[in-house]
C-alpha cells in the first residue's frame, strides 16, 4: 500500500493564511457586512435582557407597583420579535456564505487540478486530492461562515456586557471580570495542543482516504494476490493512528471547556459574594445584583463560544493549509506570461493567434532528468519529418516513454529544446500544442456517460454524423451497433461496461475526431484481442496518412509498416531504419524481432 508523506505545516495559527482565505470571501463582502450588523444587533439584544430584568426588579417587584408595566411589556415583546427576525437573517446569510465559499474553494481547487503537470499527479495519490477538494473545503466554508458569526456575536456580546456592568457598578464589574486574564492564559496553552492534534487528525484522514481509494481501485489485484489480510492489517494501523490522535484531541477539548466553565463559576461566585455584601450595605440595589448574576452567566457563554471557535479554527487551519497548498501549487509546466498574453491559456484560449502546425519535430541536444531521479536522456537528438510514422522499440526503462512525453510536452527538457516546425514549443502555448495531439494510451480511460459523449470529448462541437464517421473509421461501429442503445449506451464508470478492446477502439475514435497533426500510440494494441488489433491496424493506415506519429509497441509485428523504427537503449538511438533495413542489418532490432517471433510461435503451438 502506497504511503505518501504530506508536507509538514506551521505549528501555530497562521494569520497570513487566514487573510488569504478571507480573500475568497470578497464576493460575499456585502453579506459579511450585513451578517456583522445582524450579529451586533443580536448581541446588544442579548446583553439588554438583564438590563430589562434590573428595571423589572427595581421598578415593579421591589416597590410592588404595576405602573408603567404595559409599556415595559411592549418594549420587551419588541425586543423578542426583533431578535427572532435577526436570528432568521443570520442563519440565512451565514448559510449562503458557507455554501458559496465551499463552491468557490472547490471550483478553484478543481481548476488548479486541470492546470497541474503530470509530475504532480505522479507523486500525489488520488485519495489525498479527494480529501482536499471535499471534506477540507467543506470544513473551511463552515468554519469561516459560522466562525465569523460566533466571533462577531461573542465579541459584541462581551463588550456590551462589560460596558453595562461598568455603568451599573464599576467596582463589582472589575472584581467579576478578574477571571478573564487566567482564562486567556489557559486558552493560549490549550489552543497550541489542540491545533497540533487536529493537524495530525486531518493528516491521518488523508492517508485513510488514499487507502480507501487504493483498496477500491485495486480490488482485483488484492484478490489475485490474496492480500486481503495484509491490507486489513495496514488499514487497521492507519485507523489506529486516527483513533489515537482523535482521542488526544477529544481529551484536550474536554479539559478545555470545563476549565472555562470553572472560571465562569468563579466569576459568578465573586459577583454573589461582593454583590450580596453591597446589597446588605445598601450600596447597590437588588436589581443590579440580579443583573450582575445574569451577566456573569451570560458573559462566559460567549467566552465558551469563542473558545469553541478557537478550537474550530485550530482544526480548520490544518484543512486550510492543505487546501491552500493545492490551490497555490504552481504547475511544473506552464507558459510564460508573454506566451499566455499572445496565445491564451486552457481556460481562455486565443485561437485566432494560433499558427498552423505542419508536423515537424526536432529534439535538439535534449537532456532530461526526472525530479529526484536519474538522468534518462543526455544530449539526445532526433528529427522527424512531417507525416512520418516513427516507431520506438527497446527494453523497459530504455527511455521510449520519456521521448514521447517530451514530444507531447507532458514534461520539458532539463537542457536543450524540442522544436515544432522549427520553433521551441515553449514559445507556443500549451493548449496550442495539446490541441494538435492525438493520444491513444495503453490503458484506455473513458468518462462516465454515453458512447457518443466519449467520442465527442475529442472535439466537443462535432456533429453526430462526424462522431459516427470517426467510429466507423476505426472499426468501432460494429460493436457499437450491438450495444443496447447504440451511440447512446452508457459506458459505465471508467468504461467498465465495455471490454478493454472496445474501450481502446472508442479512445482511438476520440483521438481521430479531433483531427490532430500529431498522433501518439502508447502500446495502443497491447491490451486488445486479435480482431480488435486488426481493426485498429487497418484504421491506423488511413488515419496516419499525412500525420506525424510516434508508436510505442512491444508487438513488433504491428510496426512493420512504420517509416522509421528507432531502437532505444539507455536513452540513446542505437539503430534507425525501416523494418526490412533493420532485419537485414542483423543487429539489436533483428534479435528483438526474431526472439519475439519465436515466443509467439511457441504460444501459438500451445
Amino acid at each position: 500500500m502506497n504511503v505518501f508523506e504530506e508536507q509538514e505545516y506551521s505549528k501555530r495559527i497562521d494569520l497570513s493564511l487566514w487573510r488569504k482565505l478571507l480573500g475568497y470571501a470578497k464576493p460575499y463582502r456585502k453579506h459579511l457586512i450585513g451578517l456583522a450588523i445582524v450579529m451586533v444587533g443580536v448581541a446588544l439584544l442579548d446583553a439588554g435582557y438583564p438590563v430589562m430584568t434590573r428595571i423589572a426588579v427595581d421598578r415593579f417587584i421591589v416597590p410592588g407597583t404595576r405602573e408603567g408595566l404595559p409599556l415595559f411589556a411592549l418594549a420587551y415583546a419588541g425586543m423578542v420579535i426583533t431578535q427572532a427576525v435577526l436570528i432568521y437573517l443570520l442563519i440565512a446569510i451565514a448559510g449562503r456564505i458557507e455554501t458559496g465559499l465551499c463552491y468557490d474553494l472547490r471550483t478553484r481547487g478543481f481548476r488548479r487540478l486541470q492546470e497541474l503537470s503530470f509530475t504532480w499527479y505522479d507523486r500525489t495519490p488520488v485519495g489525498w486530492i479527494m480529501a482536499r477538494i471535499t471534506s477540507d473545503s467543506e470544513r473551511l466554508g463552515e468554519t469561516i461562515s459560522w466562525g465569523i458569526v460566533d466571533i462577531v456575536w461573542g465579541g459584541a456580546m462581551m463588550g456590551a456586557i462589560a460596558i453595562f456592568m461598568l455603568i451599573m457598578d464599576w467596582r463589582l464589574a472589575l472584581i467579576t471580570l478578574s477571571v478573564v486574564p487566567p482564562l486567556a492564559l489557559v486558552s493560549f496553552y490549550f489552543q497550541k495542543k489542540i491545533l497540533e492534534s487536529h493537524r495530525q487528525v486531518r493528516k491521518t484522514n488523508s492517508k485513510i482516504s488514499g487507502a480507501y481509494n487504493e483498496g477500491i481501485t485495486g480490488a482485483k489485484t488484492t484478490k489475485t494476490l490474496v492480500r486481503e489480510r495484509e491490507n486489513l492489517r495496514e488499514f487497521q494501523h492507519l485507523t489506529g493512528d486516527m483513533r489515537r490522535h482523535s482521542i488526544r484531541t477529544a481529551v484536550f477539548s474536554s479539559l478545555y471547556l470545563p476549565v472555562v466553565l470553572t472560571l465562569g463559576s468563579i466569576g459568578t461566585g465573586l459577583a454573589l459574594w461582593y454583590g450580596g455584601r453591597g446589597v446588605l450595605a445598601g450600596a447597590i440595589t437588588y436589581g443590579v445584583l440580579v443583573a450582575f448574576i445574569s451577566y456573569t452567566v451570560q458573559f462566559f457563554d460567549p467566552v465558551r463560544e469563542l473558545a469553541r471557535v478557537i478550537t474550530e479554527f485550530q482544526s480548520a487551519q490544518a484543512a486550510a493549509e492543505r487546501v491552500m497548498s493545492l490551490i497555490e501549487t504552481e504547475p511544473g509546466i506552464q507558459d510564460r506570461s508573454e506566451i499566455v498574453e499572445q496565445y491564451g491559456d486552457v481556460f481562455d484560449p486565443k485561437r485566432e493567434n494560433w499558427p498552423s502546425a505542419y508536423g515537424r519535430i526536432e529534439f535538439h541536444n535534449v537532456s532530461f532528468t526526472y525530479p529526484g531521479g536519474e538522468q534518462v536522456l543526455d544530449n539526445f537528438n532526433l528529427t522527424v519529418a512531417p507525416g512520418q510514422t516513427v516507431a520506438l522499440v527497446g527494453e523497459t526503462g530504455s527511455g521510449k516513454s520519456t521521448i514521447v512525453n517530451l514530444a507531447c510536452r507532458f514534461y520539458e527538457p532539463t537542457k536543450g529544446a524540442v522544436l515544432i516546425d522549427g520553433v521551441d514549443y515553449r514559445d507556443r502555448g500549451l493548449l496550442w500544442h495539446y490541441s494538435n495531439l492525438g493520444y491513444v494510451l495503453q490503458g484506455p480511460h473513458l468518462f462516465s456517460g454515453t458512447v457518443r459523449e466519449n467520442i465527442r470529448y475529442g472535439r466537443l462541437e462535432a456533429t453526430d454524423e462526424e462522431v459516427a464517421r470517426a467510429a466507423e473509421l476505426v472499426g468501432a461501429d460494429t460493436f457499437i451497433a450491438r450495444l443496447d442503445g447504440g451511440y447512446d449506451a452508457e459506458v459505465g464508470e471508467g468504461g467498465n461496461r465495455l471490454s478493454v478492446g472496445e474501450k481502446q477502439l472508442l479512445s482511438f475514435a476520440r483521438a481521430v475526431i479531433a483531427d490532430p497533426v500529431f498522433f501518439i500510440f502508447d502500446e495502443a494494441t497491447s491490451s486488445v484481442d486479435t480482431e480488435a488489433e486488426r481493426l485498429i491496424q487497418e484504421a491506423v493506415q488511413v488515419v496516419l496518412e499525412g500525420r506525424t506519429s510516434f508508436v510505442i509497441a512491444h508487438r513488433l509485428s504491428t510496426i512493420r509498416n512504420a517509416d522509421r523504427i528507432l531502437v532505444i537503449d539507455g536513452g540513446r538511438i542505437v539503430e534507425d531504419g525501416t523494418h526490412d533495413e533493420l532485419v537485414a542489418a542483423g543487429g539489436a532490432y533483428y534479435r528483438l524481432y526474431t526472439n519475439q517471433f519465436a515466443v509467439d510461435s511457441e504460444i501459438a503451438v500451445y
